[in-house]
């Protein structure tokens, strides 16, 4: 049977490969150290589930919830903008809550776009910034771009060679893979660059509050008259630890975030309301948990990058979010990041992210996510360590096992 319009616009999944390997080494008994998926291992902060737990005992949170957040959540993210960013917010009409980023993406995506509208879009990129827009028909320009003096030239480029003009630039910084962050001074040029060709931006800020160096990634809203043409999109997944309770927000310009809530009422009634109300309480909070949170992976961060180091891999050590963008070792970049990817599965018990997965430009890096904790960390170095120094004897005997099926 011939596969469905849309289905056909997506690529094959290639995560998916290195999830199957990772599924069948471990029915085989093989202890596979994941840092692959960036899934959070750390628990939700205590106070968080315990308001959870209270909340969810009145049954009259039980019923149905508001799609665009309680009112109480929305004030609260609206407060931890002024007080994190210095933006201020109306929370009635700038704010929606979403079923975590990725969904608040995804359906901007099909609230904004019609078919064959151009989005300029960073490549390597998390993949629902492309994909949103390819399943909602519109068409990716790729920008090979760093948040640097070459940024505006490049979108200048994609501006002069796209038909129709493009509607709308992603930003994403901190970066997932790259970790890449951006500076005040380069929203500012964006944000003119926007404002003088018309152009939306969709930022997605979702680490900003996972960041290693004593300064605190900016929010392109933090540039005044940027709410003009701007959204943000934020998580409390990697902040707080709760990537299973799917909670983010979308904040910014109020035709975009009505754009938005309208499409959502089709779709959802929003997450469990004692989840938002927990939620609520967090944001309130006075910032403990994030510290605690920005600790730990600040911790496996120095950990990784020195026993990996020690082991033979040079990685650059990442300013921000909870990942490292690691170049695939000399010797093995010929194969590309996916069999790398299943090379470090199948002879070191260590899964990656293959960085083809973020685009093809990607395809010499792997992505390394900090949810281990430090000794499982430093056993991935040790297996890298003699993964490499068997490689370096036998050369040809390091073949993917998948290359033989």
């Amino acid at each position: 049977m011939e596969e469905f319009h849309k289905v056909r616009r997506l690529p094959p999944y290639v995560f998916e490969q290195v999830n199957r390997l990772k599924a069948s080494a471990r029915s085989r008994g093989a202890d596979i150290i994941d840092l692959g998926m960036g899934n959070p291992d750390l628990p939700t902060p205590k106070a968080i589930v315990d308001k959870l737990c209270e909340v969810v005992r009145d049954p009259r949170t039980h019923r149905y919830s508001s799609s665009r957040g309680i009112p109480g959540l929305r004030r609260a993210q609206a407060n931890y903008y002024q007080r994190r960013f210095g933006v201020k917010l109306n929370p009635d009409t700038q704010v929606v809550a979403t079923l975590g980023s990725k969904e608040g993406f995804a359906n901007m995506a099909q609230a904004i776009t019609a078919p064959g509208d151009v989005i300029l879009c960073p490549n390597p990129t998390y993949p629902i910034h492309a994909f949103g827009f390819i399943m909602s028909g519109g068409v990716i320009r790729s920008l090979q771009v760093e948040p640097d003096d070459g940024f505006i030239p490049a979108v200048e480029r994609g501006i002069r060679h796209s038909i129709p003009k493009p509607l709308a630039l992603i930003l994403n910084y901190p970066s997932n893979p790259t970790a890449l962050v951006a500076s005040l001074d380069f929203y500012k040029d964006v944000v003119a660059f926007a404002k003088k060709n018309d152009i939306i931006i969709l930022s997605d800020l979702a680490y900003s509050e996972i960041y290693f160096d004593g300064n605190p990634p900016p929010s392109v809203l933090q540039v005044p008259g940027a709410i003009d043409v701007c959204v943000e999109f934020t998580s409390m997944s990697k902040t707080f630890s709760m990537p299973g309770w799917r909670m983010g927000f979308a904040v910014g310009n109020e035709r975009l975030i009505s754009a938005l809530t309208r499409v959502k009422s089709y779709l959802d009634y929003g997450a469990f309301t004692p989840i938002q109300v927990a939620a609520a309480h967090a944001l309130n909070g006075d910032g403990a948990d994030i510290a605690e949170v920005r600790e730990v992976y600040h911790k496996r961060r120095d950990v990784m990058v020195d026993s990996f180091s020690r082991a033979g891999w040079t990685i650059p050590a990442p300013a921000a979010s909870m990942f490292a963008w690691a170049p695939i070792p000399e010797q093995f970049r010929h194969l590309g990041s996916l069999e790398f990817s299943k090379l470090l599965i199948e002879h070191a018990d260590v899964a990656v992210a293959p960085g083809v997965g973020f685009g093809e430009h990607g395809d010499d890096h792997v992505r390394i996510a900090l949810v281990e904790n430090e000794h499982r960390i430093r056993q991935a170095a040790r297996n890298i360590k003699r993964f490499l120094a068997s490689s370096a004897k036998q050369p040809n005997n390091v073949v993917p096992l998948s290359a033989h099926r």
